[in-house]
Formats: C-alpha cells, sequence, structure tokens
C-alpha cells in the first residue's frame, strides 16, 4: 500500500512537472534531491540555464559516472570577468598551498580528499577552483557572497581567526548594527574591492616579505625561513622556496608588497585619514617585527637540541632543524609548543593588528608569544638536565 502511495506521489509530480514543460534534470530530482531543486528554482540561473550546462550529459542512475561537478572555468563560460580575477588571486591557489605542507600526503584520507578537515576549506582551489565555495548551491546568489558570514566558515579558528577578529572590533561592531548603510567595511570591501575576485594581501598568510631594509628584522626573517624550511640551515634556498612562489604566500619583491599595501591604503583612506591610516598599518607592520623577533629566538633555542643532538630528525626531516609546517606531527613537545607559537600565536599577533581588534591582539597573539618563548627556554633545558642526569 505504502509503495503504491509512493509511486502515485511520484506519478503526480511527473504530471505537473510535464505540465510546467520542465527539464528531465528537474523532473527527477524534484524527487531524489527535492532540497537543491528548491535552492536551484531560487536563484536567478534557474530562469535561463538547464543543470546539464554545469554538470554534463547526465541522464539518471545509469550514467552517473558523466555527471561533473563544476569548475570556476565553466563559471567563467559567463562570468568570465570574475573567473579571470579570481584565477590570479590566492583563493585559486589554496589547493595548492595545501599541498605544499610536507605532511599533506600522511594526513588521513578524510581530512584532505574527504573534505571533513584540511580540504573542506581548501578544496576552494582544486580543479581550477569552486566558487561554490562563496556561492553557496544550488542558488548561488551573489547576496550572500557579499555578506561577511559566507566568508566564516574557512576564516575562523586556529591560525586565520579573522572573522573572529573583524566581527568583535568596531567595524564588526558597527556593521552588526547597521547591516545596510555601509558605514562600516566588510569581508568584501576591504579584500574583494568593488566586486573584483582576486584577493590577495601584502603580507601574505605566513606574513613575509623579502627583502627587509632593517638589517636586524632581515636576520630574523632568514631563521624563521629556516624554520619554514624554505632555507637549509646554511642559509640557502630549497625546493620549497617554488612552492611558497607557486602558492604565493609571502611576498618576494618590494614592489609586489608596496602594490597591495597602496591597494589596502586607498580602501582605509575612504574613511580615514591619510595620516591614521599609515599610522595604524604601520604599527601592524611593527609587530610583526616584534613577533619575528620572539620567533627566531624560539626557532634558534630549537635549533640547538638539534645540533646538540637532544632530538634527532625524523626520516622526512630533510635537514637536522625544526620544521614548522611539519605541524603537529611534530614528534617532541617542544616542537609542538613552536609551531604553535607560530601558527596560532604570531597569526593572531599581525592579524588581530590588521583587524582592528586590540584585545585579540594583544592577549590571543602576543601574550601567549612570550609564554611560548618561555616554555620553549625551559623545556630546552630540561631536555638537556636529562640527558645529563644518571
Amino acid at each position: 500500500m505504502a509503495a503504491a502511495m509512493a509511486l502515485a506521489a511520484m506519478w503526480a509530480q511527473w504530471a505537473v512537472a510535464q505540465e510546467k514543460k520542465e527539464s528531465d534534470c528537474i523532473v527527477c530530482h524534484r524527487m531524489v534531491t527535492p532540497g537543491v531543486v528548491k535552492d536551484w528554482e531560487a536563484g536567478k540561473m534557474s530562469e535561463s540555464l538547464d543543470c546539464d550546462v554545469c554538470h554534463g550529459e547526465h541522464t539518471g542512475p545509469d550514467d552517473i559516472d558523466k555527471l561533473k561537478m563544476p569548475s570556476a572555468k565553466d563559471c567563467g563560460m559567463c562570468h568570465s570577468d570574475q573567473a579571470e580575477q579570481f584565477g590570479e588571486g590566492k583563493h585559486a591557489l589554496a589547493w595548492a598551498a595545501m599541498e605544499a605542507m610536507p605532511r599533506t600526503a600522511h594526513q588521513p584520507g578524510p581530512i584532505i580528499g574527504g573534505m571533513k578537515g584540511c580540504g573542506g576549506c581548501h578544496r576552494m582551489g582544486k580543479d581550477g577552483g569552486k566558487c561554490d565555495s562563496c556561492h553557496t548551491r544550488h542558488k548561488f546568489d551573489p547576496n550572500e557572497a557579499r555578506q561577511p558570514l559566507a566568508c566564516n566558515t574557512c576564516h575562523m579558528g586556529f591560525d586565520h581567526p579573522q572573522y573572529e577578529m573583524w566581527s568583535t572590533s568596531k567595524h564588526g561592531i558597527i556593521h552588526q548594527l547597521e547591516p545596510t548603510t555601509g558605514r562600516a567595511p566588510t569581508c568584501q570591501h576591504c579584500h574583494m574591492q568593488k566586486g573584483n575576485h582576486r584577493v590577495m594581501t601584502s603580507w601574505g598568510f605566513l606574513a613575509v616579505r623579502l627583502p627587509e631594509a632593517d638589517e636586524g628584522w632581515m636576520a630574523d626573517r632568514a631563521v624563521i625561513l629556516k624554520g619554514l624550511g624554505v632555507l637549509d640551515p646554511q642559509g640557502n634556498p630549497t625546493a620549497r622556496l617554488d612552492a611558497v612562489k607557486a602558492a604565493k604566500v609571502a611576498r618576494l619583491t618590494a614592489e609586489e608588497w608596496q602594490a597591495e599595501r597602496d591597494k589596502m591604503t586607498d580602501i582605509c583612506r575612504q574613511c580615514h585619514s591619510t595620516r591614521h591610516v599609515n599610522e595604524h598599518l604601520g604599527a601592524g607592520d611593527q609587530l610583526i617585527r616584534e613577533a619575528d623577533r620572539l620567533m627566531a629566538e624560539a626557532i634558534g633555542t630549537v635549533a640547538k637540541l638539534y645540533d646538540e643532538k637532544i632530538i634527532e630528525p625524523q626520516p622526512y626531516q630533510p635537514f637536522a632543524y625544526p620544521d614548522i609546517l611539519n605541524f603537529y606531527d611534530a614528534r617532541t613537545p617542544v616542537e609542538q609548543t613552536l609551531y604553535e607559537m607560530f601558527m596560532e600565536h604570531r597569526m593572531r599577533t599581525f592579524q588581530g593588528a590588521f583587524h582592528m581588534n586590540p584585545d585579540y591582539q594583544h592577549w590571543y597573539g602576543w601574550a601567549p608569544m612570550n609564554k611560548d618563548l618561555a616554555d620553549i627556554r625551559a623545556e630546552a633545558e630540561q631536555m638537556r638536565a636529562d640527558r645529563k642526569a644518571p
């Protein structure tokens, strides 16, 4: 009886679909994935496109292998300017940046390929780019993607909580109080000026630029680059430098850095004086300098443990030197502290500054960095004492 009723309901839906002259895709998926159809019909693209434009000539359960998932290149058939802009920005390189990490291939499958961890966000750069990371399926409403909440899924948490910083800053508070007035900048206002999909920042994800005019800062920067495996312990470039260049996670010329800074300065000057803008952005730059001073000492402290053979390199480490990009695969507690100091607390120090959140910058970034350094010093001395103990 139940089966007969279900069949009757399906037949009724099919009959309605025929009356409306709906495509075979909609007829089938209204029964199989009704939520998808509802979202699709609520979006503007449903007015002029059919599903096969993006998904290919899949016709039913017997040829599911013909189904394709669209990439930014497919979207570019209609949205050429946006696709070109996206391809020039760092979001299009998200998958390459993740795969450049030395331990990516050793993570459990669901984390990367199953999109339940790193892959879930970094998929934005997979197979030419995924526009649905911001323009949610199947409605693809641009108004959704213009909202700061669209950024929250990826820009939160351990190493890059930009949404949390912005939303609790004065900019974010004003936007929440007056969401429709445009009185305060959103993520998109600063990072996607006039809807430009080329997202890029002056400092890059690692807050690294070369060259550095300040000799002391450049010396600290060299130690950090060794800790990132971009330079070997003798200071020579490694193959990882090519990966950093390809993924654009650092700024490797003064001109490249300045071009992005000028763009941001122009945006800030829409509301603030040139003096105010230069003071605040300059303070953010100097906080990176101060953070790098702590970071270089911490890396150097752990490097000495390698020199003294208190820590032996793992088979996957190319040098007898700490490798921050091993992340949580580091085998000693002191190296776990080191990676957290870099990936969590240093990140929050400079990101909090540039997102105008002084409390986040200080108590979630700078203060923990100082604690990390104290812990690393103490852990190093304890490891030396343990080795000497009978």
